[in-house]
């Protein structure tokens, strides 16, 4: 059952990238601003991860579900690709509501 975790989460990032590209939210409306954001949302949470690490806040447990892969101590694949999971997620939601406050807004 190696990898289903890092296969589920490449899923729902799969899912993330139509549902950008199905209503223009980050991606194709600003794409060098886009992958900034999101690279600079991971980077962020690598280093948050990598002092709660470091603090010992963060512990890696052992899991059949994941790959077993660490990047460094504590630290799992899986964990970068969820980090770029969740800010992907953060800016599509994000983008999503200013177009529905915005419509709102033109229909009043």
């Amino acid at each position: 059952m190696n990898g289903v975790y890092a296969v589920s989460l490449m899923i729902s990032a799969a899912c993330l990238v139509l549902l950008d590209i199905r209503f223009d939210l980050v991606f194709r409306r600003k794409p060098l601003a886009a992958g900034l954001a999101l690279a600079i949302g991971i980077v962020f949470f690598v280093v948050w991860d990598a002092v709660g690490i470091s603090l010992g806040v963060f512990h890696h447990i052992d899991s059949r579900w994941a790959t077993g892969v660490l990047l460094a101590p504590a630290f799992p694949l899986e964990e970068i690709m969820f980090l770029g999971f969740l800010s992907y997620l953060t800016l599509i939601l994000l983008s999503g509501w200013r177009r529905w406050r915005d419509s709102r807004e033109t229909t009043r």
